[in-house]
């Protein structure tokens, strides 16, 4: 069993393992307004407990996500928190890039933890073009760090060597019990080996996990649930940071409380095969 803890490394910050992520809060393609208050007390509630890691992006309810994090972020101290967002595809380009991400630092009230972007394009100088960009706004202090999502191994491989001052830290990709692709790609391997972070979304398959009756019973002998086993099956490995989806206080309580423990390595392997 590796040793326990639920800080992990991004760049030379320190995170929680499991973060927020807020697809779907503010809106997804548009502004959504009508649960502002309740999403914005949710994500306080998550900072109260201790976890410091919000994931947002300019997609996400064009803007308005970003919006609710600044609200939610206020009167807690921004050094001990780690903020991510994400510059979308129509916006790649060097100076399309920049003037992206000031106005997410204006929505969000605050500089950029941890700048990716978003989906790859086919055109690779755009991707490099956006890389470079992305140098000078951390030399500019709007930004610390660079990563990238939904990056395959080859994609990747390729965008760290294009980078000319610094290093691509984190790659963003969807991960669960049930898709297990970076496993399998080698892409976890190889960013392990790199001191990259991978951060998982969508790692309870919206939920489906957390009702699987095979991982409730992994979990019953570790008093956890279904969704803890499943959260804590990918925060076991050294560079995976979680990010569920922060929409109601009790489903973060249970989120953190996927942290602080770990499950054996017989059972890790009990739970690839309850999917």
């Amino acid at each position: 069993m590796p040793e326990v803890s639920d800080l992990k490394r991004i760049g030379n910050d320190r995170v929680t393992a499991i973060g927020m992520g807020t697809w779907g809060i503010g809106g997804k393609e548009r502004p959504d307004y009508s649960h502002d208050r309740e999403s914005v007390e949710a994500l306080r509630h998550g900072l109260e407990l201790g976890i410091n890691l919000i994931d947002t992006a300019e997609f996400y309810g064009a803007g308005h996500s970003e919006e609710l994090v600044g609200e939610a972020i206020k009167g807690f101290e921004r050094e001990e928190l780690f903020i991510i967002s994400k510059v979308w595809p129509n916006h790649f380009g060097h100076s399309e890039a920049k003037k992206a991400a000031r106005a997410s630092v204006k929505r969000l009230g605050t500089y950029i933890d941890l700048y990716l972007l978003h989906w790859p394009v086919d055109d690779f100088r755009k991707i490099e073009e956006t890389l470079h960009a992305l140098e000078e706004l951390v030399d500019e202090g709007l930004i610390r760090h660079i990563g990238v999502s939904n990056f395959n191994l080859e994609l990747l491989k390729r965008s760290q060597e294009a980078m000319k001052k610094y290093e691509i830290v984190a790659n963003e990709v969807k991960y669960s019990l049930r898709d297990r692709w970076p496993e399998t790609s080698g892409l976890l391997d190889y960013m392990k080996r790199e001191g990259m972070a991978l951060i998982a979304y969508t790692p309870l398959e919206k939920g489906s996990l957390a009702r699987n009756t095979c991982l409730a019973g992994i979990g019953r002998k570790y008093g956890k649930t279904a969704a803890q086993v499943a959260l804590n099956y990918l925060i076991w490995e050294k560079n995976v940071v979680a990010i569920p989806k922060a929409g109601r206080k009790e489903h973060i309580e249970e989120n953190f409380g996927a942290m602080g423990w770990r499950l054996s390595r017989e059972d890790r392997e009990k739970a690839r095969g309850c999917v």
